[in-house]
C-alpha cells in the first residue's frame, strides 16, 4: 500500500493500515501514524496482537517527511515470520516462537482496513496535544493496494500452500544479511520505543523478543 499522510497540524490523530481478524482472540497486525503538530516529525507506530494479546509497540520516527510525497508500507506475513516494510527496507520482525510458547497468527483469516481517527487521548505526546479541529478536514491519501495471498472464502485445502506460493520458498523464511543491516540501520537510529526494553512494563523480557534480535 502507498500512503501520503494528512500534513501540518496532525496532531491527535491517527492514520492506519492493518490486518485483522474477527473474533474475541483476535489477531492483528497495525501500522499507525501518530500525527503531531506543524513542524514535529510523524512516529510510526507497529503493534502485533497473537490470541488477543497486544501489547507488543513499537515506534520509530521515519528518515523522511510522509507527508510530501507517497512511500510505500507493506507487511509479509508467512508460517515463519511477520516483516514490516517501509519502502521494501525492513523496520521490524516478529517471528514464529511457537516454540517458545508465543502465539502465532496462522489459524484465522484476517481483513485489511485502513483508517483515519481521532486518538488525541494518547496519539500525540501521550494525549497532551489534542486535535484541533480547525485545521479540519484532516485527509490522508492512499493509493496502489495489491495483496498476494490466499483467500479465506475458498476451501481450507487450497489455502494449505504448502510451500508452492513465493511467500512460503526459503527466500522468504527470513531476511538476508543485507536486510539485516537496514534493519540495524532503523533501530540504532530512529527507534524511539520498544517494548523489548521497557522494564518498567515488562521487567521480563517476553521470549520472542531474543528471537527477533530485539535483545
Amino acid at each position: 500500500m502507498q500512503i501520503k499522510l494528512v500534513p501540518g497540524d496532525s496532531a491527535g490523530t491517527v492514520t492506519a493500515f492493518y490486518l485483522s481478524s474477527q473474533n474475541s482472540e483476535h489477531d492483528e497486525i497495525d501500522f499507525e501514524f501518530l500525527g503531531n503538530r506543524t513542524g514535529q516529525p510523524y512516529i510510526l507506530q507497529t503493534n502485533v496482537f497473537t490470541g488477543g494479546k497486544g501489547d507488543r509497540e513499537q515506534r520509530i520516527y521515519l528518515w523522511f517527511d510522509p507527508t510530501k510525497e507517497y512511500h510505500s508500507y507493506s507487511v509479509l506475513w508467512n508460517m515463519y515470520q511477520i516483516v514490516f516494510f517501509v519502502d521494501d527496507i525492513p523496520i521490524r520482525v516478529f517471528k514464529n516462537c511457537k516454540d517458545l510458547g508465543v502465539r502465532f497468527p496462522f489459524n484465522q483469516p484476517m481483513k485489511i482496513y485502513s483508517s483515519l481517527w481521532n486518538a488525541d487521548d494518547w496519539a500525540t505526546r501521550g494525549g497532551l496535544e489534542k486535535t484541533d479541529w480547525s485545521k479540519a478536514p484532516f485527509i490522508a491519501a492512499y493509493k496502489s493496494f495489491h495483496i498476494d495471498g490466499c483467500e479465506s472464502s475458498v476451501e481450507a485445502k487450497f489455502c494449505a500452500t504448502q510451500g508452492k506460493r513465493w511467500w512460503d520458498q526459503k527466500a522468504f523464511q527470513d531476511l538476508d544479511a543485507y536486510q539485516w543491516r537496514r534493519l540495524r540501520w532503523v533501530r540504532n537510529k530512529f527507534t524511539i520505543y520498544n517494548y523489548c526494553s521497557d522494564r518498567v512494563r515488562y521487567p521480563t523480557m517476553s521470549p520472542e523478543c531474543k528471537r527477533d534480535r530485539d535483545a
